[in-house]
């Protein structure tokens, strides 16, 4: 269900990045979340973006604002250019919470692990963390000192927890963070594809179990230049082609064939598939390597084909 939120107050926070505090119209209670849940916006032409929740003092059962923080992309597809031409006083129209990157229960320590604007969902579960006495360490990486968005709070709220890496004085050290992590340790890494890609093979390197490791990407993927149309055959014999512009899952949704899918962006593994024949285009942050080289399996959200034809197990 869809609802109206009003923009109460937007921050500078970064040269692109501002913080965004929405209230409900008619200034009632909102609907409460837990560290990682995002919401989604309609944002009219420029479709449906999804925005994690911050919350640098842990969980918020009945809030009466939610604040989001949004990086401007001047050459993405216009999201998040969207979101920048909001002014206090607009109204946007907004899922309730949702959640596909949750904390782990119980007391075994978290290792954090934050790349660029995906430091937002991280910082909820650093206030999280904190709330319930849970030990943690908290990894930021910017490419530089003056990318590093909410500096001051974060050495305030979370000094004792918090290293801060700048690409260009100190290259985050992550065999060295995660080669050390206790073997309970649960990780959580959000941010560009290829830092994920890191913390998952460093984890799996590491020993440490696929169910402690976890991740979120901050935007969808983008198409790949030279991507060609290719077909996929499902199991009652029907073909379809999908066209570089669109995904498997969205081919067949329009083809009427009901799929379980989340995220989209082929971080959460609930679309997986497996493949009886062809070969993966594999462009998932979920898969392992040993997996991705067999090919037996996909996730059908973000994945295409190198082969002119997929067989699916659908």
């Amino acid at each position: 269900m869809m609802a109206k939120l009003r923009v109460e107050h937007v921050e500078t926070v970064s040269d692109r990045i501002s913080m965004f505090t929405l209230v409900a119209v008619d200034a009632g209670a909102l609907d409460g979340f837990a560290a990682g849940a995002h919401l989604d916006f309609d944002l009219g032409a420029a479709g449906t973006r999804s925005y994690s929740l911050v919350a640098f003092t842990g969980p918020e059962p009945a809030p009466g604002a939610y604040r989001i923080a949004v990086q401007r992309e001047d050459a993405g597809q216009g999201g998040s250019r969207a979101m920048h031409a909001l002014a206090p006083g607009d109204h946007v129209t907004v899922t309730a919470p949702k959640n596909d990157f949750r904390l782990h229960d119980g007391p075994a320590p978290a290792l954090l692990i934050a790349g660029g604007i995906g430091v937002t969902p991280v910082i909820s579960f650093a206030g999280a963390l904190t709330a319930r006495g849970t030990p943690f360490a908290f990894h930021y990486a910017t490419r530089s000192a003056d990318l590093c968005a909410f500096r001051p709070r974060l050495e305030k709220r979370f000094a004792g927890s918090l290293t801060l890496w700048f690409d260009d004085r100190n290259m985050i050290d992550l065999d060295r963070i995660i080669g050390g992590a206790a073997p309970e340790t649960h990780v959580y890494c959000c941010g560009p594809k290829g830092m994920i890609e890191a913390v998952r093979e460093r984890a799996e390197a590491a020993g440490l179990p696929r169910d402690q490791v976890h991740f979120e990407l901050f935007s969808s993927p983008a198409p790949h230049d030279g991507d060609r149309p290719f077909e996929i055959e499902i199991a009652d014999g029907r073909v379809f082609t999908v066209p570089a512009g669109k995904t498997i899952i969205e081919v067949l949704e329009e083809g009427g064939v009901d799929v379980m899918f989340d995220c989209t962006r082929g971080d959460c593994g609930i679309c997986q598939t497996d493949v009886i024949s062809g070969e993966p285009d594999h462009r998932d942050v979920v898969l392992s390597d040993a997996e991705r080289a067999a090919g037996n399996v996909m996730q059908i959200c973000v994945s295409r084909a190198r082969s002119a034809r997929l067989v699916l197990d659908i």
